[in-house]
């Protein structure tokens, strides 16, 4: 338990950062599983336009997610640059297209100012504008918890391998 404890405290304020287009967002390293480059990805007929379809990574099924598409961006071609970031969401591994991996950042709490209020529920995915030491740059930090409704997570979960995400997490799958 200790070293649970331990290992919760290491990665507290700490995320993951990568680029959509010009603007910089970041996701809490805890349930960031892998980065990995592009792999083929296979179309699943029937789902909404962000969900890009299924890889296969390393014998295990994994629903990807176009970002771009997702926060209502211009499509656009995948590059070199292009990572997928394998999340666990909910005990389900998830990949998260996305334009370019940045880097691991602290971001203290006290770093962190609530997200705009709008009047539509635009910001519903962001938790936080973290603002970072270089002078008047910020990172919209994600609540992975909110970017996908449980109409949706469900519909990712039936597209994922059922045998147990969280198991490759215990063997040692991580590489954080």
């Amino acid at each position: 338990m200790d070293e649970e404890l331990q290992e919760e405290d290491t990665q507290r304020d700490k995320y993951l950062t990568f680029t959509l287009e010009d603007e910089l967002y970041g996701i809490d390293i805890k349930v960031v599983i892998e980065i990995i480059g592009i792999l083929p990805i296979t179309a699943v007929p029937e789902v909404p336009d962000y969900v890009k379809g299924i890889i296969n990574l390393r014998g295990k099924i994994i629903p990807v997610v176009d970002m771009r598409l997702r926060f209502h961006r211009t499509p656009r071609d995948y590059t070199d640059r292009t990572c997928v970031i394998v999340i666990e969401a909910d005990g389900v591994l998830v990949g998260l297209i996305i334009d370019g991996v940045s880097e691991v950042r602290d971001i203290p709490e006290a770093q962190v100012v609530p997200p705009p209020k709008l009047k539509s529920a635009q910001n519903r995915y962001i938790k936080g504008v973290g603002r970072l030491d270089e002078g008047s740059k910020v990172v919209l930090l994600l609540d992975w918890g909110k970017l996908f409704n449980s109409v949706e997570s469900e519909l990712l979960e039936s597209m994922a391998d059922k045998d147990g995400a969280p198991q490759d997490k215990e063997q040692g799958g991580s590489d954080k």
